[in-house]
């Protein structure tokens, strides 16, 4: 059957195509994708090709199909799944695989990154057998797709938070995740990642007593806290609190001074930004743990780290590229019990077209997560920009109207008009 998506064939060579996907084997499925969020991670593989670490194939004659943040339905299953799988189920994928080599070492396959017949932005896409071997094809049981999309971002920030270690006082026994009861800073932390990170860290059962998050945009942080709320925060036994670092002539004696003078046992980096990192080493407390969140495009990117703090006070430093499957097992576990919302992540909407200049793009256009959806031929376009263009246009101003009455947010609502008004690709 023919399938249309798009595909990556060199740096920044997006291609959007239609063309013939192969038979489907027994061992592999059919699906439907319907949304895709578009993620930094596809931006970094379209500015470095087929010099990224998890291409496979020479694109240029075996292009990859981009996108890893993709919900969808089963449209047909092979005779070797029959038994687990069914058409007609939603699903979401964790695309880090780990699947093993020949000699038992786990490969950085992935798929939006290293297949010609799966990725999350295209309309239809063979799952194949190495998925559902590693417990990567997850049943999605929600009433909406988008959600289904955020799982994997948020699966990311959920990995990053159990990769937290400290130490028991003088043994060499790692407790993993972040100090319960003790002080967290988020730098850079109201970007779409860091929102996600505070929802995770004021709702999740293992929370800091208190949680600085920094920014150096005044706009950005007003609407962090009108969605992450300080009530809101202090309801879960969380004290937050947002501060913008941009004129603080010293900011880590401000920061300090946020948390009683003291040092914090945990930092998370969420801009690959060497003053940011650098001020993340000073704010580490004894036996604290830094997360460098952010993914670096600079090979060579690196910073000054206090070696004196490593040894004598206990200092590590940890980073995680994306989550595991049992992350994403409880992402969306969270979601569906109504613990998490990461729907604030989502401030513009697209269809298939619009993928290939938006990932190209992505670092330069402001807001967070952009989510497609598949089957569509829409602008990306922002939700705060529904209302302007709903004036000539009756769609968006459907769209406009069932977003306004949700505080602006994207919903259940408006995905169910989408995709029963939105023209087709």
């Amino acid at each position: 059957m023919k399938t249309k998506a798009v595909r990556i064939y060199g740096v920044n060579d997006l291609r959007l195509e239609e063309f013939d996907l192969p038979e489907m084997k027994d061992d592999e499925i059919l699906a439907r994708v319907v949304s895709d969020s578009i993620c930094m991670s596809s931006h970094k593989l379209a500015m470095q090709g087929e010099k990224h670490k998890r291409i496979r194939y020479d694109i240029k004659e075996r292009p990859c199909i981009i996108g890893h943040e993709f919900c969808g339905v089963i449209e047909k299953v092979g005779s070797k799944w029959a038994g687990k799988f069914k058409a007609g189920d939603k699903f979401a994928i964790q695309p880090a695989l780990n699947y093993p080599d020949a000699s038992g070492r786990a490969t950085l396959w992935a798929p939006g990154y290293s297949y010609e017949f799966i990725g999350g932005d295209a309309a239809y896409i063979i799952i194949p057998k190495e998925v559902m071997e590693m417990g990567c094809l997850l049943e999605y049981r929600a009433d909406n797709f988008f959600m289904g999309s955020l799982s994997e971002p948020v699966s990311c920030i959920a990995g990053a938070f159990h990769a937290q270690y400290h130490t028991r006082g003088g043994s060499y026994d790692h407790m993993m995740g972040i100090a319960e009861g003790g002080s967290l800073a988020l730098l850079a932390g109201v970007g779409p990642m860091g929102l996600g990170a505070i929802d995770y860290a004021i709702h999740n059962p293992r929370k800091p007593a208190r949680l600085v998050v920094t920014d150096i945009d005044d706009s950005r942080l007003e609407r962090a806290s009108q969605l992450l709320t300080v009530e809101d925060a202090k309801k879960n036994g969380v004290e937050l609190v947002y501060v913008n670092t941009k004129t603080i002539a010293d900011p880590v004696a401000h920061l300090k001074s946020l948390n009683g003078g003291r040092l914090y046992d945990d930092v998370f980096v969420f801009a690959p930004v060497r003053p940011v990192l650098e001020m993340g080493d000073a704010l580490l407390g004894h036996d604290g743990c830094l997360n460098f969140f952010a993914g670096p495009t600079d090979t060579g990117f690196g910073a000054n780290f206090n070696f004196y703090n490593v040894h004598y006070e206990s200092h590590h430093i940890v980073g995680t590229s994306g989550g595991n499957t049992g992350d994403l097992i409880e992402s969306l576990s969270m979601m569906a019990e109504g613990r998490l919302n990461p729907v604030f992540m989502i401030t513009h909407i697209g269809g298939l077209n619009a993928v290939a200049k938006t990932t190209i793009d992505l670092d330069k256009i402001p807001g967070g997560k952009k989510l497609v959806y598949t089957h569509k031929n829409l602008e990306l376009t922002a939700i705060a920009d529904f209302a302007e263009k709903g004036k000539s246009d009756p769609f968006y101003a459907g769209l406009a109207a069932i977003c306004g009455a949700n505080k602006g947010l994207w919903s259940q609502e408006a995905e169910q008009y989408l995709l029963k008004n939105a023209p087709d690709i």
